[in-house]
């Protein structure tokens, strides 16, 4: 057997840029927002590209890769990017006007085809993603390379630790000497008090208790957001603010929230101390502040005494009997809780099987601790149910058995967790008890409305079981509760809209997932399908049989028998030239 040919490498200056709020904007006016961005890539963004000799590697929905052999190249085109962008929409009202955020790094690149990968790629993607809206951002390597040649203000932000990349990456923001500051896109207000919570910095000096503090903060952001008169953003949205020192007003505004929560997280062996704040974003003023030394074991507590201490804190806003919703059970030993806050980002963002695998064997773990944690069940159950998503399952009718069953155990051992309730709802689809599925979706709902991932989740169970209608407006109440959605919205979102059959929609959804995974290429072949579009179908095929080698249309079959018609899906597949 002959050996595979390495990985054809190159140095490479990589720019990595996306619209900031799109998934609101489309939301709002998607004709609109679609011919806005179409303008300026062809009249603004394409010619600095040609003039500045970078190659358009690859649009991506509201987001691009360019390519560039000088970081001085890449730099330039960012921010006269950013400035003319700034002097030619002066006169749009702020919740129409096309921001993006920009990342520059300089990096060794995989090639392949007219596709770039690696840590290179990967780098300038992820300071893209802590970019302030409207400026460059660039990495220590990119400012080595141009300062002094090029005649622009450096900022230096300090350390970033970005995520899925090893070690902190030192950034700084570019800008022309004569810029003008950026209006940031202000988010329409809710009626109702509205708060975000700010990412909990990390004081105990160890960076791998990063998911603890992540983990604390995302529980108090759902201890928050059971208070049915509170509009809170979701975890996803707040987190880009992560590492980042801001003015609050600036954040609020950006956000859309006339409340923030801050603090920080010092762990120290079986210790914690939890300080946390609320300010006005209006004002700047501290409405309340609280330190808490407690031990491990009343991280729960202390949780909820936060969130209650906010409400109380916002007085009238509040209705009172809000302050009597029961309260999640929390694990008997906080070793449990501690695994199951390494399993799940590994089960929300997976990037192959080996994170699934690690996922469940950090839910066994916990339930080998302790077997009465739901949340443990819970995320096992959803490990199984997306590795099924992404055609990683060993044995589908096995996973799906399994799945259930963990989702029952959960449901059954704290009937008052909305997290239980989501798997159960998933597990049902998978094993076609649709209403069943309903009905644990609906009182997932009934626990906490303003669960971004619940209502994503409930809007696609929705579509699959009969009302594709009711389901996109979940989404869009999902897409508003959370403005930095992750990718997998998207994913679910394109697959409602094709059942509902507007296929140009899905197409645009399926391509801001970003990742090109077997289950996304599955479905863009068949959206091509139904648009005519065959040759583009067949180049996705051979993408998915690259990856999936073997893949046949009978395989397909195991893993979407629980979708409405799958023979038509099944024989989109089949033009698309997916083998029998």
């Amino acid at each position: 057997m002959s050996e595979q040919p390495p990985p054809r490498r190159r140095l490479a200056a990589i720019l990595a840029a996306d619209v900031v709020g799109y998934s609101r904007m489309v939301q709002a006016d998607e004709a609109g927002t679609l011919a806005a961005l179409k303008d300026v890539r062809k009249n603004v963004i394409e010619p600095l590209i040609q003039k500045h000799d970078g190659r358009l590697v690859k649009e991506m929905g509201d987001g691009l890769l360019v390519e560039f052999a000088s970081a001085v190249s890449a730099v330039t085109c960012a921010v006269e990017l950013q400035g003319e962008l700034a002097a030619t929409s002066t006169d749009i009202r702020d919740d129409r006007r096309l921001v993006i955020r920009i990342g520059i790094n300089v990096g060794d690149v995989i090639v392949e085809g007219a596709d770039l990968f690696g840590d290179g790629v990967n780098v300038a993607a992820r300071l893209e993603g802590v970019a302030q809206p409207g400026t460059v951002c660039v990495s220590q390597t990119v400012y080595d390379q141009v300062k002094g040649k090029v005649p622009f203000q450096f900022k230096d932000l300090g350390e970033q630790h970005l995520k899925n990349i090893v070690g902190p990456i030192r950034a700084y923001q570019a800008r022309s000497n004569h810029q003008a500051s950026v209006r940031q896109p202000s988010l329409v207000m809710s009626n109702r008090p509205s708060i975000a919570v700010l990412p909990f910095t990390n004081m105990s000096g160890d960076p791998e208790q990063e998911y603890f503090s992540d983990g604390t903060t995302e529980d108090i952001v759902t201890e928050l957001s059971r208070f049915r008169s509170l509009f809170v953003i979701a975890h996803n949205s707040s987190l880009a603010y992560k590492g980042r020192t801001l003015d609050l007003r600036e954040i609020g505004r950006n956000l859309g929230v006339r409340y923030i929560v801050e603090g920080s997280i010092r762990r120290a062996g079986n210790h914690v101390r939890v300080t946390a704040q609320l300010i006005d974003a209006g004002t700047g003023n501290h409405l309340w502040a609280e330190r808490y030394d407690r031990d491990l074991e009343d991280i729960f507590s202390v949780q909820v005494d936060i969130a209650r201490r906010i409400v109380t804190s916002l007085g009238a806003r509040i209705e009172a009997e809000d302050l009597d919703l029961a309260k999640r059970k929390p694990p008997e030993d906080m070793r449990a809780y501690d695994y199951y806050l390494r399993a799940k980002p590994l089960v929300e963002t997976p990037h192959d099987a080996a994170d699934l695998n690690q996922a469940r064997d950090y839910c066994d773990r916990a339930i080998e601790i302790d077997p009465s944690y739901a949340r443990a069940h819970a995320a096992k159950a959803l490990s199984y149910i997306v590795g099924i998503l992404l055609m990683e399952a060993e044995n589908v009718e096995e996973w799906r058995r399994r799945a259930l069953q963990c989702a029952e155990t959960a449901v059954s051992l704290d009937p008052m967790d909305e997290f239980c309730h989501w798997s159960l709802g998933e597990a049902a689809v998978q094993a076609k008890q649709y209403q069943r599925a309903l009905d644990h979706m609906a009182r997932a709902l009934a626990i906490n409305p303003n669960d971004a991932n619940v209502l994503a989740a409930s809007g696609y169970v929705h579509a699959l079981t009969g009302d594709p209608e009711a389901g996109l407006r979940q989404m869009g109440t999902a897409l508003e509760r959370n403005p930095s959605s992750p990718s997998w919205y998207h994913w679910l979102r394109g697959t409602i809209l094709y059942i509902l059959g507007r296929f140009e929609e899905a197409l645009r959804a399926f391509n801001l997932q970003g990742t090109s995974n077997p289950s996304i290429l599955r479905w863009r072949a068949v959206t091509l399908v139904e648009l005519g579009r065959i040759d583009e179908a067949r180049a996705d095929i051979q993408s998915l049989l690259a990856i999936r080698p073997g893949v046949t249309v009978s395989e397909a079959r195991r893993f979407l028998d629980y979708t409405p018609n799958p023979d038509h899906y099944l024989d989109s597949l089949r033009k698309a030239g997916l083998p029998e």
